[in-house]
């Protein structure tokens, strides 16, 4: 473990690289108030109307733009003509720029423009101009009546995932989240198997369908461009546009105090917001542009439609011996990207012999990337549909099958899991749901007109941590009960997940000071960059940057007061002494006064590569003032007050390291579903849903529970009605908004109970926390299709599980 303490002349920072397990100070801090099921800090603002989001900022002289689609699949723009909008009321202006529009959305991350350029088609729907107008309806009215003249090259079109298999291509590996892996002889493996399943399963595509769409409102101070927008990751996305708009770092500012959600749609700035720099610049005045619902669906991101093969081999007490999983997915011509369904797949059963494999099929729909859970939402319905089919073959118990195939270690990179809670998730789960009473013959239960089946499947999600960085500052505040308040700045976001409300917990908790008494900032490039909102590491990292920013404080404050960080306690504004320190051979140099102190410090630094503060020996004096021999405790505010300006600020700056390589870490879960099928229509409903699932110390427990919720709702919507459909003749979305493209609402969604396993993983970061809101849509699907296998006895290949896939199979 690299841990350094940087002291700069204007800012100490902590500074941690995560290559050694690290202890956590929520174990020693007064409050405990990490893991509480507090309310959302935020939530008041939000149910009253008055949390901004981006397209609600009012600027003046503000205009309205909406983007204009184009109308064929493929082909080239030849002309738009902006005379056919002459006798249309309050049109400004058609705005277009061939060169730097957007084809097409980024995926997260990445910090160059995405593919520029829109007088080539390759998508219905892919935006080419902006009518901007002085009303929305007017530039709506605008953006459907302009003529555009088009080279239409439909007939080339690449519209028909099936038919354009066999010019599948290999995938970019380096540019991929998951990597092609052969161990052992698996098709051997396969064909020397006492026991085998081998089935292809069709996913179907899904639109992110965020809950506010796309939006971005622009305006230009000077030559700086200010953008309040709706992304998930503003430090990376401000490079995006720093790309796009060749500007450099001070000539741009993202702004996304609040997103309505993004489900990964959001990762990567989108069409609309180069469209409303180059307007707002063209005319001077400030510009937004709102994404219509058939626009988010048409022109941003969707998840990929998938084919994925997984063969599974073993002996007759189910011991697997060989796990094969290839997968073929979709995206836009020269696009990187692949829908890594095998993601967990390398780790979460045992089996000496293994393949997993990625090809693409160019297809000309809109552009494929992150959406929840990418990989493993849609490659578990594959694996634990096919674990559960297996485990009817053998008859055994499908808990049971899963724990034989329990590995000692990961199976492809042979290192030892940090945590693995699998086997306690399921014990757990099934026993809250009642899966004891599961009979395994399927259907065997007819309750009226309706068949009764169980099913269940693990979950899985890969841990991660990225570099961020965040700003604690703690300033007297007469206005706060205690005359002091903590201000915490990172550009991390909160897409309605509970960012504001999980880092005032940790704040408040390392500072010893009321929830009430914390000042979150977030969202504003201007602020210290972090990890952003996604692949359910921003709790974590941004997380992690809060923490250890708040440990420098509590560190310098020890200093201030003649404590040391392990005997200084903060609680309700007031700093105590709590326990003995063991002096280090350093520390008994410094007290004793010894003139070779600071050359001592020195060669200790120079051979641990541990950084001590400058300030210690300066600061001894004025620590006399402070003695607890004397007094139980000092007031924070008056310490602070005795700061230049009554306040101090420290900054924490978290980075992944050699865990991440020498441990497997991740989160597991177990779903358990209930359904019912209607024995004449083959109607579904899901009656109840159990999930148990294990990611490390848990911040919240009520917002940990509903983003466990979220996923579970998703796993529905998955399993039984979630698909993107696209006119095989003219690549046209049929059914681009809410009303056809169904989602799971009240009615569909049933009890869903919720266990957070105890776990700390010290491995993670110094929290002790891993990403839980998308373990919970892994295996969620797979439970309830398990569910309606055991229900009627039919096992379905292709998802959604519509009721005419099961109609003319259902039992007598």
């Amino acid at each position: 473990m690299a841990l350094l303490e940087s002291i700069t002349q204007s800012e100490p920072t902590k500074k941690l690289t995560m290559d050694e397990p690290v202890e956590t100070l929520f174990s020693t801090t007064a409050s405990k108030l990490v893991g509480k099921p507090i309310n959302r800090v935020d939530g008041s603002l939000k149910v009253s109307g008055q949390a901004p989001y981006s397209a609600e900022i009012h600027l003046d002289n503000k205009a309205y733009g909406v983007l204009v689609g184009a109308t064929i699949a493929k082909g080239q723009v030849e002309s738009i003509d902006s005379s056919s909008l002459d006798g249309i009321p309050n049109i400004i202006k058609v705005v277009t720029d061939p060169e730097h529009f957007l084809r097409n959305s980024q995926q997260g991350t990445k910090t160059k423009a995405p593919k520029q350029g829109v007088s080539e088609i390759f998508y219905h729907g892919q935006p080419i101009a902006v009518v901007v107008a002085e009303t929305f309806e007017a530039a709506r009215e605008g953006a459907k009546a302009l003529k555009v003249t088009y080279k239409d090259e439909t007939d080339q079109a690449a519209l028909n995932f099936t038919q354009e298999l066999s010019n599948a291509h290999a995938v970019d590996e380096e540019k991929g989240s998951d990597k092609n892996n052969v161990q052992g002889d698996p098709d051997q493996g396969l064909a020397d198997a006492a026991v085998t399943v081998d089935r292809f399963y069709h996913t179907s595509s899904q639109s992110n369908s965020p809950m506010e769409p796309h939006t971005t409102l622009a305006h230009w101070e000077g030559d700086k461009l200010v953008l309040y927008t709706s992304n998930q990751m503003i430090a990376s996305c401000k490079q995006q546009v720093m790309d796009a708009l060749d500007l450099n770092k001070d000539q741009v500012q993202l702004i996304a105090h609040y997103v309505g959600g993004g489900f990964g749609s959001k990762l990567g700035i989108a069409p609309e917001s180069i469209a409303a720099a180059i307007a707002a610049k063209d005319l001077g005045r400030p510009v937004l542009i709102t994404m219509t619902r058939s626009q988010v669906m048409e022109a941003t991101v969707r998840r990929s439609n998938t084919r994925q093969r997984i063969a599974i081999g073993c002996n007759k007490e189910g011991i697997i011996n060989t796990f094969i999983h290839d997968t073929t997915t979709s995206n836009l011509p020269g696009e990187a990207f692949f829908e890594p369904t095998a993601l967990s797949t390398h780790y979460l059963y045992r089996g000496e012999n293994r393949r997993v494999h990625y090809q693409m099929v160019d297809m000309n729909q809109v552009l494929s990337g992150s959406m929840r859970a990418p990989g493993e939402a849609v490659g578990l319905i594959a694996v634990e549909c096919a674990m559960d089919e297996l485990a009817s073959q053998l008859d055994i118990d499908p808990i049971e099958l899963r724990r034989r195939n329990e590995p000692e270690e990961d199976p492809t990179e042979e290192i030892p899991f940090s945590t693995r809670q699998l086997v306690a998730c399921m014990e757990k789960g099934a026993e809250q749901f009642g899966w004891d009473k599961h009979n395994p013959k399927p259907a065997s239960q007819l309750e009226g007109d309706w068949w009764i089946g169980t099913g269940m499947a693990a979950a899985a999600r890969g841990n991660q941590l990225q570099p961020s960085e965040a700003r604690a500052t703690l300033q007297v505040d007469e206005s706060k009960a205690l005359g002091i308040k903590a201000v915490i700045e990172t550009d991390m976001t909160d897409i309605g997940t509970g960012s504001y409300t999980v880092f005032s917990q940790v704040a408040a908790d390392l500072l010893g000071l009321p929830i009430d008494h914390v000042e979150m900032k977030l969202g504003d490039s201007a602020l210290p960059p972090a990890s952003g909102s996604g692949g359910s590491w921003g709790a974590a990292s941004a997380g992690s940057s809060i923490y250890l920013a708040c440990e420098q404080l509590r560190e310098m404050l020890a200093a201030k007061v003649g404590l040391y960080s392990d005997t200084i306690q903060l609680d309700n504004g007031q700093i105590k002494q709590v326990g003995k320190h063991d002096l280090t051979a350093v520390e008994a140099a410094k007290e004793n006064g010894q003139a070779f102190a600071d050359s001592t410090i020195d060669k200790i630094s120079k051979t641990t590569g541990v950084s001590f503060s400058e300030n210690v020996l300066e600061e001894q004096s004025e620590s006399e003032k402070y003695n607890f021999d004397n007094i139980e405790s000092y007031a924070l505010a008056d310490v602070i007050a005795g700061y230049e300006e009554q306040k101090v600020s420290a900054k924490g700056q978290i980075k992944p390291g050699k865990n991440g390589k020498k441990y497997r870490q991740s989160s597991f879960g177990a779903n358990f579903a209930e359904v019912a099928v209607h024995k004449v229509t083959g109607e579904i409903r899901v009656k109840r849903m159990t999930g148990a699932f294990a990611a490390g110390r848990i911040l919240n427990h009520k917002t940990a529970t509903s983003q466990c919720y979220g996923g579970m709702v998703f796993g529905i919507g998955s399993a039984l009605m979630e698909e993107v459909i696209h006119d095989k003749r003219d690549g046209r979305l049929c059914n681009h908004d809410l009303a056809e493209y169904h989602v799971p609402v009240n009615a569909d969604v049933p009890q869903l109970d919720v266990i957070l396993v105890e776990e700390d993983d010290p491995y993670t970061n110094p929290m002790h926390i891993k990403g839980i809101g998308e373990t919970a849509i892994a295996g969620a699907a797979a439970a309830i299709a398990n569910a309606v296998y055991n229900a009627v006895g039919v096992r379905v290949y292709d998802f959604p599980i519509t009721l005419d896939k099961l109609l003319y199979e259902m039992p007598e």
